[in-house]
Formats: structure tokens, C-alpha cells, sequence
């Protein structure tokens, strides 16, 4: 480090959390003239584009003079930059579209890189149009960058150096010679493949620099978990690599996340692009919608949640577990969630309890085979719930529709089924033999918004009102924990399969009975005893 370094920056440079630059520094040094060259450009010559800041300086904020002073402030001993590659893990609305725009201009016009590339990667269109509008608006709201450079739809050119808005619906990325590379919502990309091209692309380039900056993503595999993980490392000292700039806003899983003082370690600028009302109304908005928790976590804190959007809390969930006792010959509503080849199918009935509520008696059934594959390696405990006699394992590795029917229908001889609800998807036959049959009351529950958004909604308020009773059925716990819904524009709900982490079959199976239970024992049907009898 050089001796004429200010105090006021070097104080600056500290400000990333849990990160010291100086420890790791090794034979780089820092040259202030640099950073302070990029910090003055910024000020004197990016503007605000949108709201109502529009044409006004962008003034960075301290936390942001950090990473600017950081990545162009320290120098190798050839002269080169140290910092090769950035995450910057920071929630929504904390101004970070401006500050990309920003880092882009001063590659894009200062640098002196020879034929620079600049890109900036989005997952999809939309989002690098974002990047582009800030990047083209700072150009025509400055005559001096306005005057050297030509605007295209989605690039800039300056001299020999080019910016491009490009994003992973966009065909082939091979051929690039990046000096620069921007990901945006690293959280968002579908798969690594393009941060896989591009940080190739910059093989040949003396100084190149790849940032990453997104919000949290949720708890899966991923390029944005990898990347955080290994950002993780680099900030506690576990893994050395000085070229890599770890930049982490969040809030823990133990943090109080209603506390306005936890919204602040988060978000550096609360108070700023971020107004702390409207944060306090987000967070409201999460207490009263579970649905809408993990998006208000893993959004706004930056904490990696289980699920893309939890719908149930588990707190909740685990309230509910009264004892299951039902009397034979009780009346009750199923649900079928039936498995197409070799996965798990659920039968879930519903009784009414005193209360006004629901009785939930589960059953589970899963090809051996299969069982024991994701028990080893999925570590899914199927063989101990096997065991305590939560599910039902069937010969071989596919699904044993007669098994299947011939539980179902000595469960009906003990209790009075009033109807079964079932998707027909991949289950006709089966269906059609115990409607026709078997004289069970069988009915047709697709899966839209149209048929699930009701029973939905009463399934979740009956969970939040404490109104079921579920017997703390393990099975049922686990794909309770799993679940992730879909939401319409209207606001109506259901739940994914596709976006739920794991197995939510008993859970399905659990609306459909409750939405056949719902209609109070009349049919809203003509034909109640055949299937099909009515979609519901």
C-alpha cells in the first residue's frame, strides 16, 4: 500500500462487510490516483435516468465508492488490476442497474482497453434492456460521451471499444473476446451455461473483469449459490484468492427479519433508492401471507430461503397436529394424487372434526425399487417411513395400480367414501375402475387455477386458523416443507410441482379432498356416483 493513501480511503475500501482488502493484498499495492480517477468520472459524468432524479448526478453512495475504489484502485506489480472477479450480492432496489451502468460507461470510455468488449448479461431480454436504457440514457444526458459515441438499439461504440445488452435467449455467445463482463441477476440465469461462455471469452485479455451482482437466490443448485458460496469463503479468509472481490449484503436465517435494524445490514441503501415505509409494508405484507415470506426474505434480506415461495410455515404446520381418530363408518372427501411410472402416489381423506375442521388420514404408496434409490441417493428416508408404516412399498421399480385399488377400496369398506376428486392426467383407467367398477364416487380435479384455487385457498386458511388435524404424519410433514405456488393475476393461487423443491403429492392430494369436503356434503354435480361425474 502506498504511503500517500488518504485515511478517508482507506476507511472507504473497509466498507465491504467482513472483508478486509489490506490481509490479503500480497504484492499489490494500491494506487489512489486510479480509483480516484474512475470515483471523479462517475461523479462528473453518470446521471440518474429514471424517477425523479432524473438528469440529476449519480452521487455513489459509500458503499458503492467501495467497490469502485476496490476494483480500480488496486494494482498488480505488472501494472495490471488486481480484482479479476466480483460478486455483489445486494437486494432488490438498492440501486444497482445505476451503478452496472456506471462500471460499463467507464470501461466503455476510459480504460484505453484495445477493441474492448463490454458486455452486460441478463437472464432474459428484459432484463438487459434494463441495463441498456441506463447505459444509453447516462450517454445521451452527457455531451461529451454523447458526441464520441454512436447508439445503437442495443449496443454503444466508442473508437475501437463496443457495449452490448445481451442476454440467454440470444443465440451463440462463442466468438466473444470480453474485457468486461456484467451479470446481471445472476439468481435468474436458467442454467451456467452462459456465465460458462463468457468467462471463457475472456482468456486473452490482459486485465479482464467479470462481475456478478444479484440478488439471493433459493435454496437449489445453482450458478448464484455456487458463486455465493465460494464469495462466502473468500470474505471469512477460508479460501485465499486475492483476485476475487467478495461484496455481501444480507440478512441470516437467526436474524430477526421483521426488525428494521436487520432490513438495514441488508440493504446499504435503505433510506436512499429504498424508503424504509415501504419496506415496513413489504414486511407486513410477509406476515400476513405466508405465500409471501420467502419472496420478502429472499428478496429484500438476501437470505437463501428452502423454497422459491414457501406458502406454509411450518410453524403453523407443525400447530396442527392434533391426534387423528376418526370413527368407522365416518364419512370423508379424498383426494388421489396418482404417480404416472415410479414415483409416489398419495391418497389423502378428509373428515369434518367438531370444530368445523378437517381430519386427515394419509396414505402413501412407492415402487421398492424407487424407494430405495432416493434413499440412498437422495437421502430421502422412505425405507424408515416404510418402516414405521407411514408408506406402502409396491414389487419392483413402476407403479402397482392394483395395489393402489385394492388399498382404496378397503379403505372405503371402514369408512363412507362421499367422493373422490382425482387428476385424470396419466390415471384414466384406473379411475374408470374404481368410478364404474368399484362404485366409488369418483371425480375429475384438474390441476389449473380454475379447479385449484379454491380448495387452495381453504386448505391454506384452514392451516392458518388451526382448523386441521394431521397427526404429525412425517410423510405428509415433509412434502408440506417442500411446497411452492403459483400465482395468477389474479392473484389466486396453487401449487407447483414444477417449482417445489421436492415431492408435494400428499399435499395435493389433501385440496382435492378438502375441496371436495368444502362443498359440505351436497354434490354440485349431476351424475355424483360416475366417474366422470364433473370437473371440479
Amino acid at each position: 500500500m502506498q504511503a500517500t493513501l488518504s485515511i478517508e480511503l482507506a476507511r472507504t475500501l473497509k466498507q465491504i462487510p467482513g472483508y478486509d482488502p489490506f490481509a490479503t493484498a500480497g504484492d499489490c499495492t494500491f494506487d489512489e490516483a486510479a480509483a480516484r480517477h474512475a470515483l471523479d468520472f462517475i461523479a462528473e459524468c453518470c446521471t440518474h435516468v429514471k424517477g425523479e432524479l432524473a438528469g440529476q448526478p449519480f452521487k455513489l453512495e459509500p458503499w458503492q465508492q467501495a467497490i469502485i475504489a476496490n476494483l480500480y484502485g488496486w494494482i498488480r506489480p505488472d501494472g495490471s488490476r488486481r480484482y479479476r472477479e466480483a460478486f455483489i450480492f445486494v437486494p432488490r432496489k438498492n440501486g444497482k442497474s445505476t451503478m452496472i451502468a456506471a462500471i460499463v460507461l467507464y470501461a466503455l470510455f476510459c480504460e484505453g482497453e484495445p477493441g474492448a468488449e463490454i458486455y452486460s448479461a441478463a437472464a432474459e431480454r428484459e432484463q438487459a434492456r434494463l441495463v441498456y436504457e441506463q447505459v444509453a440514457g447516462m450517454i445521451r444526458n452527457e455531451p461529451v460521451l454523447r458526441d464520441s459515441s454512436t447508439i445503437y438499439k442495443y449496443s454503444v461504440v466508442v473508437g475501437g471499444a463496443s457495449y452490448k445488452a445481451i442476454s440467454a435467449e440470444a443465440g451463440s455467445k462463442h466468438g466473444f473476446n470480453s474485457s468486461l463482463v456484467v451479470v446481471d441477476e445472476l439468481h435468474a440465469q436458467p442454467n451456467r451455461e452462459l456465465v460458462d461462455v463468457l468467462a471463457t471469452s475472456m482468456g486473452s485479455r490482459r486485465q479482464p473483469l467479470m462481475i456478478h451482482i444479484t440478488t439471493s437466490d433459493f435454496d437449489r443448485e445453482s450458478i448464484c449459490n455456487e458463486k455465493h458460496d465460494y464469495a462466502g469463503k473468500v470474505r471469512d479468509g477460508i479460501l485465499e484468492d486475492r483476485s476475487f472481490l467478495p461484496v455481501i449484503y444480507e440478512a441470516t436465517t437467526e436474524d430477526a427479519w421483521t426488525d428494521p435494524k436487520v432490513w438495514a445490514k441488508a440493504n446499504p441503501n435503505l433510506g436512499i433508492s429504498l424508503s424504509e415505509d415501504n419496506l415496513a409494508r413489504e414486511c407486513q405484507r410477509a406476515q400476513d401471507s405466508p405465500a409471501f415470506e420467502n419472496t420478502f426474505k429472499r428478496l429484500h434480506l438476501n437470505i437463501r430461503t428452502e423454497q422459491e415461495v414457501r406458502w406454509l410455515r411450518m410453524a403453523s404446520w407443525d400447530a396442527c397436529d392434533g391426534a387423528v381418530e376418526v370413527p368407522d363408518g365416518g364419512c370423508c372427501w379424498c383426494g388421489l394424487d396418482l404417480a404416472a411410472t415410479s414415483d409416489v402416489t398419495a391418497f389423502v381423506a378428509a373428515f369434518r372434526g367438531e370444530d368445523g375442521g378437517y381430519i386427515l388420514v394419509p396414505k402413501f404408496w412407492l415402487p421398492q425399487e424407487k424407494a430405495k434409490e432416493r434413499d440412498r441417493r437422495d437421502r430421502v428416508p422412505y425405507l424408515t417411513w416404510a418402516r414405521q408404516g407411514f408408506i406402502t412399498l409396491t414389487e419392483g421399480n413402476v407403479v402397482d395400480y392394483e395395489a393402489i385399488r385394492r388399498d382404496i377400496n378397503e379403505f372405503a369398506t371402514r369408512y363412507t367414501i362421499e367422493g373422490l376428486a382425482a387428476d385424470p392426467w396419466n390415471a384414466y383407467h384406473i379411475l374408470r375402475e374404481l368410478g364404474e367398477d368399484d362404485g366409488l364416487p369418483v371425480f375429475e380435479h384438474r390441476q389449473g387455477f380454475a379447479s385449484m384455487a379454491a380448495p387452495t385457498k381453504e386448505f391454506e386458511r384452514a392451516v392458518l386458523d388451526g382448523k386441521i388435524a394431521h397427526g404429525g404424519n412425517p410423510v405428509l410433514r415433509w412434502m408440506a416443507s417442500n411446497v411452492t405456488v403459483e400465482t395468477d393475476a389474479a392473484g389466486n393461487l396453487k401449487p407447483s410441482k414444477k417449482k417445489s423443491t421436492e415431492k408435494i403429492d400428499g399435499i395435493v392430494a389433501s385440496i382435492m379432498a378438502i375441496g371436495r369436503a368444502s362443498l359440505g356434503g351436497e354434490s354440485a354435480y349431476e351424475d355424483h356416483g360416475v366417474f366422470y361425474a364433473g370437473e371440479v
